[in-house]
This record gives C-alpha cells, structure tokens and sequence, in this order.
C-alpha cells in the first residue's frame, strides 16, 4: 500500500534513435539505474514515458510534454536516468527549472541547480562537438565519392543497371558464339576463353560469371524441358540419362543479331 506522504514520481526515458528504441539498447540501462535510485528513494511511480528523439530537439517532445503535464497536475518529480536523457540544452534545462517542475537524475541525485547548469552545459558542448565530427566524416566521405543519402534499396538499382550497361559489351560476340553453334552455358565459357576474350574483372570466363552476363542480357531461356529434346533422341536414350542430359543443358536464348562483330574481331577486348 502506497504511503499517504510518499513521493510521486513520473519517469522520462528517451533515445536517439528509433532502433535502439526497437532493440532496447540504452533503454533498459536507463530503466535499470532508475529502478536502482528508487531503492534507496522509495514512492510511488505515477506513469513511465519514453522518446525517441535527439537531446537537440528539445521543441518535438510530445512524451516529455505528457510527462511535465502530469508532474505539474500531481507535484510529481520527473525521474531520469541522466541529465542527457532530458535534453542537451542549457537553455532547456534552465527553463524547466524555472518552471517549478521539480526532476532528479539518478546519477546526480544531490547536486544542486549550479552543478545542474555545469552539467547541462558539458551536455549542450558534448552534441556540439558529436554533430560537428558526424559533419566532418560525412565531408570526407563525400570527397572519397561516396554518395551521402541514397539508401540501400536505390543503390541495388542503380548498381544493377551499371551491371547489365557492362553486359551489353558481351552482346556482339555473344551473337557470333551462337550462329556457330554453341547453345549451352559451358559451351560458351569454353567458346570465350578459347577466343580469349577478357571476362568481367578482367579475368577468365567461369559458369557463374557467364551465367550471370546471360541474365543480365535476358539471355537465358531456362532448363530444357524432355519435350524439347528431339524425338530421335528421345528413343536412342534412356529415361534416367535424358533426365541428367536435361537436368544438366541450359539453353542460351536467341539474342538480336544486329551490330554483329566479324569473328576476326573476336579477340579483341569488348
């Protein structure tokens, strides 16, 4: 049962990014040392409200409006866990003392409202200094070519395409290997390195990087279906061997045989 005397408390929790708010990272540490202060300062804890916003914007704080709201209509005393936690704002933190709403922050429970201003103040120059490196690696990284805001999803594409720009190099002689017969993958491996034409890299030819110039070209067709095997075929094998045949052949799509280099170009670096 609550004591009629006991003090009432309202606990303020923020982060300064909305995953460690997800995750928990620094939220349980700050409910923690909390939950220790309460120990040896016992009351009554009205409600708990936690943010997820930079100690800068001190203006967009809707929790930390709701929790002065309810410490001024209760004379609670708003509980955090450190100074930082309220804001990194001399002003800020000067104002909210002059507003009559009393706070404690459990790891400076008895300092008083010079050594708060001292705090604050080694606070608002600690943001300063964070923004003002955060500003210079975002400079540095930006000369090095960098792209600054562009997300995860934008960069795949942009990526993609450059990828399929330099399969296009392959298309010319990719033509040729195909009026002189070859139809498989391996096939056309062997087919470049024989003609010792560069591959992507700037090395040999392998099944994964001529697979992947294929489909980059739209250059695949699929696996080759039993009923795609010539009838002849089909009679002079059996069915486990024509299985692993088809399970095994990968049919190179018919590609556009426009601007078709000459074989005698063939050697030369696409």
């Amino acid at each position: 049962m609550t004591q009629p005397n006991a003090i009432k408390y309202v606990a303020y929790y923020r982060v300064s990014t909305q995953k460690q708010g997800e995750s928990g990272l620094g939220l349980e540490a700050q409910r923690l040392a909390v939950s220790r202060y309460l120990q040896g300062h016992p009351g009554e804890v009205l409600a708990e409200f936690t943010e997820t916003e930079s100690g800068k914007q001190a203006r967009n704080r809707p929790a930390l409006l709701k929790a002065l709201e309810l410490c001024r209509k209760h004379r609670a005393t708003m509980m955090i866990a450190k100074l930082d936690r309220l804001a990194r704002s001399v002003h800020f933190i000067s104002g909210l003392m002059e507003s009559g709403v009393h706070f404690v922050a459990s790891d400076m429970p008895t300092k008083d409202r010079f050594m708060l201003h001292v705090q604050a103040a080694f606070a608002e120059e600690e943001a300063r200094r964070i923004s003002q490196r955060t500003r210079e690696a975002l400079a540095a990284a930006k000369t090095r070519g960098v792209v600054i805001g562009e997300t995860g999803r934008v960069l795949a594409k942009r990526y993609r395409q450059e990828a399929i720009e330099k399969a296009e190099r392959y298309r010319p002689v990719i033509c040729v290997a195909i009026n002189e017969g070859i139809r498989t993958t391996k096939q056309l491996r062997d087919y470049l390195n024989e003609k010792k034409v560069v591959g992507p890299g700037e090395g040999r030819w392998h099944l994964p990087n001529t697979h992947r110039t294929l489909m980059r070209l739209g250059g695949v067709k699929g696996m080759l279906k039993a009923s795609e095997v010539p009838r002849a075929d089909r009679k002079a094998k059996s069915v486990s061997s024509l299985k692993k045949e088809v399970n095994s052949v990968r049919l190179i799509y018919y590609i556009p045989k426009t601007n078709v280099k000459p074989p005698g170009e063939l050697e030369k670096d696409p």
